[in-house]
C-alpha cells in the first residue's frame, strides 16, 4: 500500500469509520519506510511518517534488510516517541525490492530473518511498543516459508505475526490461499495470527476467520476506493448495524475530503496529483462519463475537484459492480533475487541493498 496509506488516507478511513459506527476499532499503518533513510532522517521518509494530531495508536511500517539499521530504526522510534506499534514488513514482492534481497526474499533466509527481528524486539524492551511482522507463504511453490517464519517471530518476542496467503511468485494475481492460513495457525500457537489477502466484503473477513481460525485480519487492495470499508468490517464483527452503501454523492464529497487531506499533507500541486490515482478506484461501477473521469484525471486544484464533483448525479446508488479488486493484480512470474540466494535458507548473509528506496527526493 505504498503511496497510499499516507496520513491523509488513514485519516479519512478513521472519519468515516466513527462517523458510521460511532467508534475507531481498526489499526491503521502507515506507509512502508525504509529503515536506513528513517534513522538517517531523510526528509522524504520523515514526512512519510507524519500522523494526526488525534491519531491513537500510531503505528509505523519498517522496510529493513539489515539488522544493525533496524535495531537503530526502532530504538529511534520508541526512544523519540515517533510511533506506539512497530510493523515489520516481510511481504513486499516488487522485483527492485527482492533482486536485492529485500521483502518477501528475506524469509527464505532463516537466520538473517532471526536476526532483524530480533534487532527491533531487542530495541523495544521495557517499552509499551509492541512488534508485529508480516510475510508472504514463501517466494514460489517449490520454496515455502511462512511456518518457520511464524515460529521464529514467535520466538523472537513479536506480537503478532500476519501472512498473506500468497507466494511472491503470485504477486497479487490469482486467489489467496486461506488453507495456508489456518496452517500457520496450528503451527504458532504462542501469538495471534491474523489473515491477509481477499477481504474485499465485510463477509470475507468473517468467512477468513471461520474458515481458518486466525484471530483478525489485515485490509490491504480492498479498500483502495473504499475507505468506508473498515465501518463495514467493523459493524460485521461486531453485530451492529451495518452502514448504508454510499451514493454517488456521499462518494463525491468522500473524494473532496480526501483530495482536501491529500493537500495538506502534500501541498495542493502534489495532492492533486495523488488524488487523481484514486480517483477511478472511487468511481469504480459508476455511471459517469469519461469526460468527466478525463478531467478528474486531470485535476490540478482543490477548488477544481469540487466543481467536477459537484457536477455529478448525487442520488446515483452504489453501484453493484463497485466490489471486488482494485489496484494492481498483474499476473504470476519468477521473483527477482540476489544470485544465489536460494542456495542456502539458513546462512544470515545481509541483503545486498535496498536500505536506500525511500530515502532522498
Amino acid at each position: 500500500m505504498a503511496g497510499v496509506t499516507n496520513v491523509a488516507f488513514r485519516t479519512l478511513c478513521r472519519e468515516l469509520e466513527l462517523a458510521r459506527t460511532g467508534t475507531v476499532s481498526g489499526l491503521y499503518v502507515c506507509e512502508m519506510v525504509t529503515a536506513r533513510a528513517l534513522v538517517e532522517r531523510h526528509p522524504t521518509t520523515m514526512h512519510m511518517t507524519t500522523f494526526a494530531p488525534d491519531e491513537n495508536p500510531r503505528s509505523m511500517q519498517l522496510y529493513t534488510v539489515d539488522p544493525q539499521y533496524t535495531y537503530a530504526a526502532a530504538k529511534m522510534i520508541v526512544d523519540e516517541g515517533l510511533a506506539d506499534h512497530i510493523d515489520m514488513n516481510f511481504g513486499c514482492p516488487v522485483p527492485k525490492v527482492t533482486r536485492k534481497g529485500g521483502g518477501a526474499a528475506i524469509p527464505f533466509k532463516r537466520q538473517l530473518f532471526r536476526k532483524i527481528v530480533a534487532a527491533a524486539v531487542r530495541a523495544t524492551e521495557g517499552t509499551d511498543v509492541p512488534v508485529t511482522v508480516k510475510f508472504r507463504i514463501g517466494i514460489d511453490p517449490d520454496h515455502h516459508t511462512h511456518l518457520d517464519a511464524g515460529r521464529i517471530a514467535a520466538e523472537e518476542g513479536v506480537k503478532a505475526v500476519a501472512l498473506h496467503a500468497r507466494t511472491a511468485s503470485q504477486r497479487y494475481s490469482g486467489q489467496a490461499d486461506w488453507g495456508e492460513i489456518a496452517r500457520l495457525k496450528e503451527h504458532v500457537t504462542d501469538v495471534p495470527v491474523l489473515g491477509n489477502g481477499d477481504i474485499f466484503e465485510p463477509a470475507d473477513a468473517v468467512a477468513m476467520m471461520a474458515r481458518t481460525g486466525c484471530d483478525g485480519v489485515v485490509v490491504g487492495r480492498g479498500c483502495l476506493g473504499r475507505p468506508w470499508l473498515f465501518a463495514e468490517l467493523s459493524a460485521e464483527l461486531t453485530g451492529a448495524p451495518m452502514p448504508e452503501a454510499p451514493t454517488l454523492g456521499e462518494v463525491g464529497a468522500i473524494i473532496v475530503r480526501h483530495g482536501e487531506l491529500l493537500a495538506a499533507h502534500h501541498g495542493e500541486d502534489k495532492g492533486m496529483r495523488e488524488i487523481r490515482k484514486h480517483v477511478a478506484w472511487y468511481l469504480r461501477g459508476f455511471p459517469v462519463g469519461s469526460d468527466v473521469r478525463r478531467s478528474m484525471a486531470l485535476v490540478t486544484t482543490v477548488a477544481e475537484l469540487r466543481d467536477l464533483v459537484g457536477a455529478l448525479p448525487a442520488d446515483v446508488p452504489f453501484p453493484t459492480d463497485g466490489h471486488g479488486p482494485r489496484g494492481r493484480q498483474g499476473s504470476p512470474s519468477a521473483v527477482a533475487l540476489p544470485h544465489g540466494w536460494l542456495d542456502d535458507p539458513h546462512d544470515d548473509a545481509v541483503a545486498t541493498g535496498g536500505e536506500e528506496l525511500n530515502s532522498g527526493g
